[in-house]
């Protein structure tokens, strides 16, 4: 029996006087051929100066036919002029309607994932947007929707064969030791397991977890945390029947041979996954949110104030991003 085709991704523009329309129009240049398709949310005129076709749709089930000619387009214009690295606040509501507009549409199956160009924070503040970024907005335009396993949010750092989980994200590390709780670390992993065998088909996922301390702690003389707080937690991850490792030190965690044991890892504060996703693949490093009903990715990159209209910005990221989300998209539909 043949399935049939994915719908569209749906791809929120992101902040306008970002690299995100150059780089929308230069991931469709990629992907134009084999796809995944997707259909933007966002402002059509603003993505036909980047030299692209571009076409406005009235439905995302009319972008896959034409994806392959000109980027399909649900045409949600700015109400202000877009100038190239000065954000305009006047913009900041609808740029927060486009993800809205894009959740809503693979909430509904017309659209399969969500992928989301970057944003800039401080526009949407001050306009009084409420949430810390992407990801707990995501969160909060799902939370009633009935979701058959743990409910994240949880973020995925991707790099090649790389994909480290946060348990903490945007604390400072002052706070961190306070956050990284049994019961947090038992929610990540619980979150991280269902997805890999939900989003990346990983019948039995092997998941690694980061020490917080140097040397896991050298048996408490540099740190309990290890013994108080990880390795409960880890042997109540193993009764439960999730295959984890006990905590091992960071810095041998994630060299090529490492990386060959597990699935995922779970990092406890942002700079532990954040450095070696980049430094394996600083161009095209994606960002995931896991345990949520729709797939979403991004890339892991901000929305490049400096190099806006230049020229400059390299898709890289977004590509990756696109090709993720159609893939655990593809796992979710099989499944």
């Amino acid at each position: 029996m043949t399935r049939a085709p994915l719908a569209p991704l749906a791809l929120s523009m992101g902040e306008p006087a970002g690299v995100g329309p150059e780089i929308i129009a230069r991931a469709w240049a990629a992907l134009k051929g084999e796809g995944p398709a997707f259909v933007v949310v966002g402002d059509a005129a603003l993505l036909r100066e980047q030299g692209q076709p571009v076409q406005a749709v009235l439905s995302a089930a009319e972008a896959p036919a034409m994806f392959a000619r000109a980027i399909p387009v649900l045409d949600h214009p700015l109400p202000a002029p877009v100038a190239p690295g000065r954000p305009e606040p006047a913009n900041a509501g609808t740029v927060a309607d486009w993800i809205e507009q894009a959740v809503a549409l693979a909430l509904s199956g017309e659209a399969s994932g969500v992928v989301t160009a970057p944003i800039a924070k401080a526009p949407l503040y001050a306009a009084g947007f409420r949430f810390p970024g992407h990801t707990e907005f995501i969160a909060e335009l799902t939370a009633d929707v009935p979701f058959a396993g743990t409910r994240g949010p949880v973020m995925m750092l991707t790099a090649k064969d790389l994909r480290a989980c946060l348990v903490t994200i945007h604390a400072p590390l002052t706070e961190v030791p306070e956050l990284v709780t049994a019961e947090r670390v038992v929610r990540t992993a619980r979150v991280v397991h269902e997805a890999m065998k939900r989003d990346f088909g990983i019948a039995t996922p092997r998941l690694a977890l980061a020490a917080l301390n140097p040397h896991a702690g050298e048996g408490g003389a540099i740190g309990l945390e290890e013994i108080e707080v990880l390795i409960p937690a880890a042997a109540a991850l193993r009764a439960e029947g999730i295959a984890i490792t006990d905590p091992l030190p960071a810095d041998t965690l994630f060299h090529d041979a490492a990386r060959a044991t597990y699935d995922a890892v779970l990092c406890l504060y942002h700079d532990q996954a954040l450095i070696p996703v980049k430094t394996l693949d600083f161009w095209g490093g994606v960002n995931t949110t896991l345990g949520l009903p729709v797939v979403r990715t991004s890339p892991d990159h901000g929305t490049g104030f400096d190099i806006a209209g230049k020229g400059l910005a390299r898709a890289d990221s977004l590509i990756a991003a696109v090709k993720l989300a159609g893939a655990m998209a593809g796992k979710r539909v099989a499944g």
